[in-house]
C-alpha cells in the first residue's frame, strides 16, 4: 500500500483489450505498473502516468495485479516460470485478479502457488471488445473469495457496466466460456441469415437494420454491423481465439454430461474458418464462410452511415489517450 493509504496495483498483458482497460484505471486516476512480453506494446501508456517494467515479477510488490493474457500456457509462464509474478522470494501481491480465458487446469496450478505464497485469486473475465471498452459498457463476471472480490470491486467497477459476482472458485471462466458459445452461435446465425436474405437480393445493411431495431437485435448485433455489411475483418476476436474457447466449452460439457449439438455444429464451422486461412482475422469471417457455401460472392456495400451503436466512441474513462493516439 502506498504511503496515501492507495493499494499499489499492476498490470500484465497489454493486448488490445488489456492496454483499454489498464487506460481506464489510469484515466480514473490510479497509478499503474505496467508489464507485457513486447514492451513497446506497453510504453505509450507511460505519457499518461503508467510505470513500465521489464519483468513480472517486478509487480510483486503491488497490493492488486490485474492479468489479462492471450492463452493458459502464457497465464502459468508469467505467473511461475522465470521471473514470474509468484517467483520473488518473501514477496507477492495480496491479490491476482485475472480476465484471461484459460482453462481449469492452468488456473488451478496458479492458485497453487499463489496459496503458498499468501495471495489470492480471483478470475474476473470481461465480455466485448476494445471500442465496448471505450465506450464504458463492458461486462465483468467475477468468482473467487468473498473478501478478494470486495477489494478489487472499487477497481473492477471502473472496467465498464457491470460486475458480477457469481461465487466462489473458478466459476467466472465457465459463465464466460458459456457467454463465448452463444457469441459463436448468434454470429454463426447473422452470417447465414445475412446471406440468405443478401441471395434473395437483398442488402445486407437493410436487413441488418431491421434485426438491430427488432426484438431479436442486440449491442452484439448492433456494433458487429458494419464490419458485416462493408467487409472490415480487422480483428477484435480472431477465429483461433474463438475455436479455443468453444473446444474449452465442449469439453466442460463431456466432463458435466451436457449435450450442446448447437455448439458442436458451430465448433466445426470455425475450424473450416481457419483450415480456409481466416482464423487471424475477425470470426464475423463465418459471413465469408455461409456465403462460400451458398456460392454469393460478396463485396462491399460501403455503407458509411452504419453505426456500431456504441457512440460516442469514448467515455470519460477513455477520452484521454497515450500521446500519437
Amino acid at each position: 500500500m502506498g504511503a496515501d493509504g492507495e493499494l499499489k496495483l499492476g498490470w500484465l498483458g497489454t493486448g488490445r483489450m488489456g492496454y483499454e482497460l489498464a487506460l481506464r484505471l489510469l484515466n480514473a486516476g490510479h497509478d499503474l505498473k505496467v508489464w507485457n512480453r513486447t514492451r513497446a506494446k506497453a510504453e505509450p501508456l507511460a505519457s499518461v502516468g503508467a510505470t513500465i517494467v521489464d519483468q513480472p515479477s517486478e509487480l510483486a510488490d503491488c497490493d492488486i495485479v490485474f492479468t489479462i493474457v492471450s492463452s493458459s500456457e502464457v497465464f502459468v509462464d508469467v505467473m511461475t516460470g522465470d521471473h514470474g509474478l509468484l517467483t520473488v522470494d518473501g514477496t507477492s501481491p495480496q491479490l491476482i485478479v485475472d480476465s484471461s480465458t484459460i482453462s481449469a487446469e492452468a488456473s488451478d496450478t496458479v492458485r497453487v502457488e499463489a496459496d503458498k505464497n499468501g495471495c489470492q485469486v480471483l478470475a474476473a473475465p470481461v465480455s466485448g471488445s476494445p471500442k465496448v471498452v471505450k465506450s464504458g459498457r463492458l461486462g465483468v463476471v467475477v468468482s473467487g473469495p468473498q473478501s478478494g472480490y470486495e477489494l478489487a470491486k472499487p477497481y473492477l467497477d471502473v472496467f465498464g457496466k457491470s460486475v458480477t459476482y457469481v461465487g466462489d472458485g473458478d466459476r467466472a471462466r465457465l459463465v464466460k466460456i458459456c457467454h463465448n458459445l452463444i457469441l459463436g452461435v448468434v454470429s454463426q446465425m447473422l452470417a447465414e441469415t445475412s446471406t440468405l436474405a443478401e441471395k434473395a437480393g437483398i442488402d445486407r445493411a437493410d436487413y441488418l437494420e431491421f434485426i438491430n431495431g427488432s426484438v431479436m437485435g442486440s449491442t452484439f448485433s448492433h456494433y458487429k454491423t458494419p464490419g458485416l455489411v462493408n467487409l472490415d475483418f480487422s480483428p477484435t476476436f480472431t477465429g483461433h481465439l474463438l475455436r479455443k474457447d468453444f473446444e474449452l466449452g465442449l469439453e466442460a460439457a463431456r466432463e458435466l454430461d451436457v449435450p450442446l449439438p448447437v455448439s458442436a455444429d458451430v465448433h466445426q464451422r470455425i475450424v473450416d474458418m481457419i483450415g480456409n486461412g481466416l482464423g487471424d482475422e475477425d470470426f464475423s469471417h463465418l459471413l465469408t464462410m455461409a456465403a462460400r457455401g451458398a456460392g454469393l460472392e460478396l463485396t462491399s456495400e460501403d455503407r458509411d452511415d452504419v453505426t456500431d451503436g456504441l457512440t460516442p466512441a469514448l467515455d470519460d474513462l477513455s477520452a484521454r489517450r497515450p500521446d500519437g493516439e
